[in-house]
């Protein structure tokens, strides 16, 4: 589907604009809040009203039931109902940058990750972040940008475009460089790389005719450019996460060891491993909406 509405129908033109005016009144609502009030009640709201109606809940208790086939119904309906919380949580949280980057400033990074790469930004040498939709992926970020570094990130466009283009301008109020997928955005993505830059990375979406490989237990097409990237610029590869506390509002911010350079399809198993790991522990904390386990045709 086209991402310029200039190329759509006025059907799906009309759809996207009536949903981006239904979330941007609910966002607007929210922002109005106090923040410690916002992020609640907007996991609330994206768990049992919008989740539901808009059928995220019904995919994702599917998804965690072909994870776990050994939970009840009503577990994987809690999960995915508990998943949606996160979610809204974290869109709200990133709707109030620069509160959240007041929040997560001085918040420690643990883990054996924070000192390689701090070593790699004084040689100038690259560090590409790898993450998933997993707690808040932001969190981190906004820890790296508040002891002063300069973090970009790429992303995928929306299939919304009006909803869109406002959640970029979220993205760029973290502070650093965001560059969008395809041929213009890589290159900045690779010239911001290249001067020795720290950028972010999502790797956990399905991608067509990417190599199959493990997640979760399951075959899932995944993307190996991340370490494409850190091979053919000489980047650190270093896996992050920003863990939801039991308060619902502060995070455990940890950047595990970098990942030793291999074939692209090891280094990228490596990194599933870890994501995996991390699901297993906090499976609430992940976006199980995303159809990351799809066939091969589109």
């Amino acid at each position: 589907m086209s991402r310029n509405p200039d190329d759509m129908s006025f059907q799906t033109k009309a759809a996207h604009f009536v949903a981006n005016a239904l979330a941007r009144g609910l966002i607007s609502l929210a922002l109005a809040l106090p923040y410690k009030n916002r992020v609640p009640i907007f996991g609330w709201v994206m768990a049992h009203l919008v989740g539901p109606l808009a059928g995220y809940r019904g995919r994702a208790k599917a998804h965690i039931a072909f994870i776990f086939p050994k939970k009840s119904p009503l577990d994987c309906k809690a999960l995915a109902t508990a998943c949606l919380n996160n979610t809204g949580r974290t869109l709200i949280e990133n709707y109030s940058a620069r509160a959240f980057l007041d929040r997560l400033k001085g918040v420690p990074i643990s883990g054996a990750g924070l000192g390689p790469m701090e070593e790699a930004a004084k040689a100038g040498r690259p560090v590409i972040l790898v993450t998933g939709h997993f707690g808040n992926y932001e969190a981190v970020r906004a820890a790296l940008v508040g002891r002063g570094y300069h973090v970009g990130g790429l992303y995928r466009d929306m299939s919304n475009p009006y909803f869109n283009a406002h959640y970029v301008r979220t993205m760029k109020a973290f502070g650093g460089p965001v560059f969008a997928q395809g041929r213009k955005g890589t290159a900045g993505f690779v010239r911001h790389l290249k001067s020795g830059g720290q950028l972010v990375l999502l790797f956990d979406q399905h991608v067509f005719a990417a190599p199959v490989l493990d997640f979760l237990g399951k075959p899932a097409r995944t993307a190996v450019s991340a370490a494409e990237l850190a091979r053919r610029y000489d980047a650190l590869l270093i896996p992050f996460y920003g863990i939801r506390q039991a308060d619902g509002v502060t995070f455990d911010c940890v950047m595990e060891a970098p990942i030793p350079h291999g074939t692209p399809v090891e280094m990228t198993q490596a990194m599933n491993d870890s994501i995996s790991a991390r699901i297993r522990s906090h499976p609430d904390q992940w976006f199980w909406v995303a159809r990351r386990w799809r066939p091969d045709s589109p």
